[in-house]
C-alpha cells in the first residue's frame, strides 16, 4: 500500500486561471503538485529531482507528494524533511536523524537534525530543489524558516528552487503584530504577522525580496484557490501539518494560543485537543472566566476544562491534571485569534503574576520582540495592545500585496 492511499530573476508561473463556523462554499482546488506536471513539467524534465516533503504534502486523492511524481515520471533522486520529519511523527522540537525511505529507497535528508540547511552532499545528485509543504497560517510554523535556508543553500550551489504552492488553511486574514526583524529566528524567519494570511509560495517570494537572496526562484501556484476560503471547502484532504496541531480549529487557534508555549502553563500537547485550550494544575478557571467576561472577544467562547497531558513533547504537567479555559470557535469572520490570546494572557498575569512563568526568550522570539511582554506586566488593557498593532500590520498589507498569487 502507497502513503498516500492513506491518508516569483522573480518569476512566476500563473495557473490556469471571512465565513461562520459552518464551511464556506466549496471551491475546487489543485494543488501545485498537480499543476506542475499539467502545465509546469519543464521544470523537472530531464533533471534529477529533490523535493522537501511531508506526510500532509497530498493530491486530492490524497496521494503523497513522493508517489504522485514518481508516478508521473518524475526522476526523483532526494527526499529532504522539515521539522517533525517526512512522516510527521517527531514530536515539536525533536531533531530527527537522517534515513532511507523504505518504500522508494530514496535517501531522506533531515533539515532538522545535524543542519537545518542542505549541505552540498544532500544536493550532489539534485538539480532541482521542489518545496511542498503545508503550512499552518501562522508565523511561528518553521516551514517559512526551512523553505529559507533551502533557497539560501540553492543559491550557493546555483540550483533553482520551486515552489509547489499550498493554501494557507485558515484563509487570506492577517492579525497581530509584525516581528521585529531583530528576532528573526526559525519560528518567526520575516518581518510578518502572527497571523500572517500567506500562502508559502508567496511567502517564498516576499523572503526572496526582504532577505536579498539570489536563488532562482519559481512558484507553482495552485488552481482555484480563494484568500476567503478556508481549508474545508476545499476538496482537499485535511491531514495535520504536525502532531499537535490536529484539526483546523487547532489551526484557528494557533496564532493566539502558541504563545502560551512561552509561558509556565500547558497548550494542550500530549491531548487530543492541543492548542484549543491552555491550563496549568493551579490555573484559578472560575476567576480566569469572571475576568474574561469583562472583556469583548468575538468569534470565541471560553469555559473551563481539564485536561491531563499524556507524553507532552513540552515536558508540562505529564500525566498531571490540569485546570485549563477551553477556546471553542464560534464565528471565523471576526475570530481574531491573537486578541484571543492577549486577552487570556493579561487576565493569567493579573490573576496569577507570580506563576504566569514567563520564559523571556522563547515568548518573545515568538511574539517577535519585547513588547507584548512588556505590555501584558505593565498591565497594559488587552484591547489597547491589540490596536497599537495595527498601523504596522496595515503597513504590512499593503507590502505584502505586490507577492500575492491569488485574489
Amino acid at each position: 500500500m502507497k502513503r498516500g492511499s492513506i491518508h516569483h530573476s522573480l518569476w512566476i508561473l500563473l495557473a490556469a486561471c471571512q465565513p461562520t463556523a459552518a464551511p464556506v462554499t466549496p471551491v475546487a482546488v489543485r494543488p501545485g503538485l498537480e499543476m506542475l506536471t499539467v502545465n509546469s513539467a519543464s521544470l523537472v524534465r530531464g533533471r534529477r529531482v529533490g523535493i522537501v516533503t511531508n506526510q500532509a504534502s497530498v493530491d486530492r486523492a490524497g496521494v503523497q507528494a513522493v508517489d504522485r511524481l514518481l508516478r508521473d515520471g518524475v526522476n526523483l533522486t532526494a527526499i529532504l524533511s522539515p521539522e517533525h520529519g517526512f512522516r510527521g511523527t517527531a514530536a515539536p522540537g525533536e531533531h530527527v536523524d537522517s534515513s532511507r525511505d523504505s518504500t522508494t529507497g530514496l535517501p531522506i535528508y533531515s533539515l532538522y537534525g545535524a543542519t537545518y540547511a542542505p549541505t552540498p552532499e544532500m544536493l550532489a545528485n539534485v538539480d532541482v530543489i521542489l518545496v511542498d509543504l503545508q503550512d499552518a497560517g501562522a508565523r511561528y510554523f518553521t516551514w517559512l524558516g526551512t523553505t529559507v535556508h533551502v533557497m539560501q543553500s540553492a543559491a550557493q550551489m546555483g540550483k533553482p528552487v520551486v515552489i509547489l504552492d499550498r493554501p494557507d488553511p485558515v484563509g487570506g486574514t492577517m492579525q497581530g503584530n509584525i516581528l521585529d526583524p531583530a528576532y528573526a529566528t526559525l519560528v518567526g524567519r520575516l518581518a510578518i504577522p502572527m497571523r500572517h494570511g500567506m500562502t508559502l509560495g508567496e511567502l517564498a517570494l516576499l523572503a526572496k525580496h526582504d532577505l536579498g537572496l539570489t536563488t532562482e526562484l519559481r512558484v507553482v501556484p495552485m488552481q482555484g484557490w480563494r484568500r476567503d476560503a478556508y481549508f474545508d471547502a476545499l476538496g482537499l484532504p485535511f491531514i495535520r501539518p504536525s502532531p499537535n496541531l490536529r484539526d483546523l480549529e487547532a489551526l484557528f487557534h494557533y496564532p493566539g494560543t502558541c504563545l502560551f508555549e512561552g509561558t509556565a502553563l500547558s497548550v494542550g500537547r500530549g491531548t487530543e485537543m492541543a492548542y484549543h485550550w491552555v491550563g496549568a494544575p493551579w490555573l484559578d478557571t472560575t476567576r480566569v472566566l469572571a475576568r474574561l467576561r469583562d472583556y469583548e472577544v468575538p468569534g470565541v467562547r471560553f469555559s473551563a476544562a481539564q485536561f491531563t497531558p499524556r507524553n507532552p513533547g513540552d515536558q508540562k504537567f505529564a500525566d498531571t491534571l490540569v485546570a485549563g479555559i477551553r477556546l471553542d470557535l464560534v464565528d471565523r469572520k471576526v475570530y481574531d485569534p491573537t486578541l484571543a490570546a492577549v486577552t487570556l494572557l493579561s487576565v493569567v498575569t493579573e490573576i496569577h503574576p507570580d506563576r504566569i512563568g514567563f520564559n523571556i526568550r522563547h515568548f518573545d522570539r515568538l511574539a517577535g520582540g519585547p513588547g507584548l511582554r512588556a505590555a501584558l506586566l505593565a498591565g497594559a488593557e488587552p484591547g489597547h495592545i491589540v490596536r497599537t498593532w495595527q498601523h504596522d500590520l496595515d503597513g504590512f498589507r499593503k507590502r505584502a500585496r505586490p507577492f500575492f498569487l491569488y485574489r
